[in-house]
């Protein structure tokens, strides 16, 4: 038996109880909804003021919100399913899971391009705006869906090429591996994010390091830059533990097959939810002037009603 059919398996043995399956959808729903409703109010705010448009790093921040809450939205719809319809058309279950996979790795590769920008501000503050323009920043978020996309679509390929046509009518529980069953999808898998840590843990790694000992490194800017990467490291290894998480999944299941359930929903918030619960802290919060205007749409919004 490989580990796909194995976690199926388990799930279908030890399902949750009602009261415990309701509990668990309304905290994941609950804070979906939180997470959605507060970057939808920073979705609106830069939207509503000109001056975000023309600057790179908060172009790169919205796309990180839309992209969080796409993936948040399509994950949840993805837990709920397993509790409700249970089993969808491998078809229908293959969009939702490669969607889910390009807005995952979508993630942590623009916190590395955000890393980079704050780098090239503090370090080469007077090339920044000839290096950072809005069209080359444009340009980079192009470049990382089809880095996703490349990253992904081999999965498809590989699946429709040695799966008959009959797989894909069928009736399978949401997961990537019973979409993508082929064991070298896994071992795909496995070496592209070993890639992917490496290069995002390097850029965050040196612009810090950069930054740090940048002459410029005593000025607040600095300092802020400094703490700012940080942050992304902290989310980034959030995210990074997606890499891990097949990993993580079958050492579980190995150690705790009767609460395998429970650890998967414990794996699910930590490894889906909350990294995407950190990034309105990062600019929603302690940027100055996207707090300014977050402030007076949210009195505006406030006093409308």
């Amino acid at each position: 038996m490989n580990v796909s059919s194995a976690n199926v398996t388990v799930v279908i043995e030890y399902r949750d109880s009602f009261t415990k399956a309701v509990t668990k959808n309304v905290i994941v729903v609950v804070l979906s909804i939180s997470i959605n409703y507060i970057n939808a109010g920073l979705i609106c705010t830069f939207r509503k003021h000109q001056i975000f448009y023309m600057n790179p790093r908060y172009i790169l921040f919205f796309h990180l919100v839309v992209n969080d809450m796409i993936q948040v939205t399509l994950t949840v719809m993805l837990f709920i399913i397993s509790y409700t319809i249970y089993k969808l058309s491998v078809s229908l279950c293959c969009t939702f899971i490669l969607l889910a996979l390009f807005t995952t790795e979508n993630t942590p590769l623009n916190l590395a391009c955000m890393a980079v920008e704050c780098y090239i501000a503090i370090c080469v503050p007077l090339r920044h705006v000839q290096i950072c323009t809005v069209r080359r920043t444009l340009m980079l978020i192009g470049l990382i869906w089809v880095t996703s996309m490349l990253s992904v679509l081999p999965d498809l390929f590989i699946t429709l090429a040695t799966e008959p046509l009959d797989f894909f009518h069928s009736r399978v529980f949401c997961l990537r591996e019973t979409v993508f069953p082929n064991p070298h999808i896994i071992k795909k898998r496995d070496t592209t994010y070993i890639i992917y840590l490496v290069i995002v843990w390097f850029v965050i790694f040196y612009t810090y390091f950069k930054i740090l000992f940048t002459a410029k490194a005593a000025s607040k800017d600095a300092k802020k830059a400094r703490n700012t990467i940080l942050l992304h490291g902290f989310q980034v290894l959030l995210c990074m533990a997606t890499y891990a998480e097949p990993l993580l999944k079958h050492a579980l299941q190995q150690w705790f097959p009767k609460n395998y359930t429970d650890s998967l929903f414990a794996t699910y918030i930590i490894v889906q939810i909350l990294p995407r619960s950190i990034s309105p802290i990062i600019y929603g919060i302690r940027d100055k002037t996207f707090r300014r205007h977050l402030k007076r749409y949210l009195l505006c919004t406030a006093s409308s009603q």
